[in-house]
């Protein structure tokens, strides 16, 4: 397989770049009468062709490199489009192609693709539609500059305009205050872990003396290790803010008040995969920083396992794979952590595949039921055959059964976190990244098969909805889906699957069997609670726990009450001293104005007597003033 020119990446880029312009622009052409029927109808066509042909370049470049994870494909290609000279270090304007930047290319235009074709049968008749297609292309387009950047300043513009069309496509339905203050939330704290994340670049840049990665990675053994902890503990702000880990996790749940593609796009293949990127992608520098390793592994620790225990107690089906995904990349986080890029970029992409299939098959259930509380679902394995299917496929191998993806990729991240017991980690952050990761696996199988349940078997709980409401899907009259939205999910169960396979048969038999038998361990504990009761919630069995679990143990009411309600009351304090005392100022010498005036008035009465007498008396005081005075 030859390679692909080195011109390709920047055509991969800018094909969905452009598109998210034409959408913007030509979609309300010729005139806004037809922005309904033919815009919409113009709109599809603009975002679905070039991200298709994106798709196609990206798999020329990806098998150039041999489908390879690292180091096994070739060593890649460069471009170079000139520099900005900045009166200090220059930006290069660099594109870079290598094993890891070939399949993450794949990964982010394929999910792009079918999210974009399974948006045409989901939001038919929104008339935002126009807008909503070219956000996702500009977004697209981010998340490709990130992969195939090879300056560290480039790869932070594509970060931050992620950033800026996430906040856009989560506040779609904007009239429903949650969604706008979803929208808000997330904008806030990614912004606020992205401020460390850039001075973590000046970081490595001014060590290095360039932003070039290949040549920062270069310097990495030159430099010190105070250098190095530094520059990556700054990373990981936003790296956490960027893939949802603890602290600044609490975004993405709420984020699930935008459409329900936009969560399979964002939030489970693309945007929160950027930050595991990242760090994969500087690895070396990671490498030379073991405190910093050390830290990653209590935060991912904390993440996987405290996620994956909020997931068993919602009843929101969109937020139950929302948390899942905040454990699932901090599993990825703990692989990194160990030691191996290579099983977390692996879990990365399998995670990529199953997660986006689950939240297809989410939007197609709440597309039929009308509401995304699993309380009011039940019994659609009938009803909706062919997603049922591909969620059970979904949910397999987010438990990592065999013989799905899932499997083979969460065994490459349990058998590193188990090497890492005797090396590179610390002990305590090794055992209780290995503990956690373990017992995570138990919650994992339990919250899975809790969702599985309750949205497939049992008694039928469905709604029917008057009106679609804003943050839910419209409700339809027919058994499955439109085949827009159906293709994709089909389509996305095959590498659910199968891709697993990708990465070879290299299984540790010890690892791989504990990791089934405990999580078919906690989907037996919730199949035997459900069984007892198919009506109740099997989260009832958590007992007087069920409730911190359900509300993530209060961190967003700890956020509130620590930075929030203060700064709410600093705000009040800031408009009612501007109020009292600034405007009260400006009223204040308005009023005396007018009380002088008033003084004045009095000797203009037109009284001619009282002027003459004025002028005497003033002449008088002048003479005596004169006469005491000499």
């Amino acid at each position: 397989m030859t390679d692909a020119p080195s011109g390709v990446p920047l055509l991969i880029i800018a094909l969905p770049f452009v598109a998210a312009f034409a959408g913007l622009l030509l979609s309300r052409w010729p005139n806004r009468q037809t922005a309904g029927t033919d815009g919409n109808r113009r709109a599809r066509w603009i975002a679905i062709v070039p991200t298709a042909v994106s798709a196609l370049l990206a798999l020329w470049i990806a098998a150039g490199q041999g489908f390879a994870f690292f180091g096994e494909g070739t060593a890649g290609t460069s471009a170079d489009y000139g520099s900005i000279p900045t009166g200090g270090l220059s930006i290069s304007l660099t594109l870079q192609t290598n094993a890891l930047s070939g399949v993450l290319g794949v990964l982010v235009t394929l999910v792009a693709l079918a999210v974009q074709v399974y948006s045409v049968g989901y939001l038919h008749d929104d008339p935002r539609y126009p807008s909503y297609s070219a956000f996702i292309s500009l977004f697209t387009s981010a998340m490709l500059l990130v992969v195939y950047a090879g300056d560290l300043l480039v790869l932070y513009v594509g970060w931050e305009i992620m950033g800026l069309c996430s906040y856009l496509l989560i506040g779609h339905w904007w009239e429903d205050r949650a969604n706008s203050g979803a929208a808000v939330k997330a904008f806030l704290v990614t912004r606020l872990g992205d401020v460390g994340f850039l001075f973590g670049i000046f970081v490595l840049g001014m060590a290095a003396g360039t932003f070039r990665i290949d040549a920062v990675l270069a310097k990495v053994p030159e430099m010190s290790t105070g250098t190095l902890v530094a520059a990556t503990m700054l990373l990981l702000c936003g790296v956490a803010g960027k893939s949802a880990q603890v602290p600044l996790h609490t975004w993405l749940p709420d984020a699930m008040a935008g459409p329900t593609p936009i969560s399979a796009l964002i939030h489970a293949a693309t945007m929160v995969a950027a930050g595991i990127f990242i760090v994969a992608r500087l690895f070396p520098a990671f490498l030379g920083a073991r405190p910093t390793l050390d830290v990653l592994a209590v935060v991912a620790a904390l993440g996987m396992l405290g996620a994956a225990l909020a997931a068993l107690a919602q009843d929101d089906l969109k937020r139950v794979l929302a948390y899942s995904t905040i454990s699932q990349l901090a599993y990825m986080a703990g692989g990194l952590a160990a030691g191996s890029d290579t099983a977390a970029i692996f879990h990365l992409l399998t995670h990529g595949a199953f997660k986006a299939l689950l939240f297809l098959c989410a939007g197609v259930v709440i597309h039929h039921v009308g509401s995304n509380l699993m309380s009011q679902m039940g019994g659609l394995r009938r009803e909706l055959p062919v997603t049922f299917a591909a969620t059970t496929i979904g949910f397999a191998a987010l438990m990592g059964l065999p013989p799905t993806s899932g499997f083979f990729s969460k065994d490459g991240l349990l058998l590193a976190m188990d090497r890492a017991l005797g090396g590179g980690l610390t002990d305590v952050a090794g055992l209780f990244l290995y503990g956690c990761a373990l017992a995570t696996v138990v919650v994992t199988g339990a919250y899975a098969t809790r969702a599985w349940l309750r949205t497939f078997f049992g008694q039928a709980r469905t709604i029917a909805l008057p009106e679609p409401q804003p943050g839910t899907a419209h409700v339809i009259d027919t058994r499955e889906a439109p085949m827009t939205m159906l293709v994709p999910v089909v389509l996305l169960a095959v590498p659910a699957l199968l891709l697993g396979f990708a990465g070879g048969l290299h299984l540790d038999l010890a690892v791989a069997s504990t990791s089934v038998v405990l999580a078919l361990l906690g989907a037996g504990i919730v199949y035997a609670v459900w069984r007892s009761d198919p009506v109740a919630d099997p989260a009832r069995a958590l007992g007087p726990f069920r409730v911190p679990c359900e509300r993530a143990f209060y961190v967003d009411s700890l956020y509130a009450a620590i930075f929030v309600r203060p700064v709410l009351a600093v705000a009040r304090a800031v408009v009612r001293t501007d109020d009292r005392v600034v405007d009260g100022a400006v009223r204040g010498s308005g009023r005396a104005a007018i009380s002088l005036s008033g003084v004045l008035r009095l000797a203009q009465n037109g009284n001619v007597q009282l002027y003459v007498s004025g002028l005497l008396a003033g002449v008088l005081l002048i003479v005596v003033g004169a006469v005491v005075f000499t």
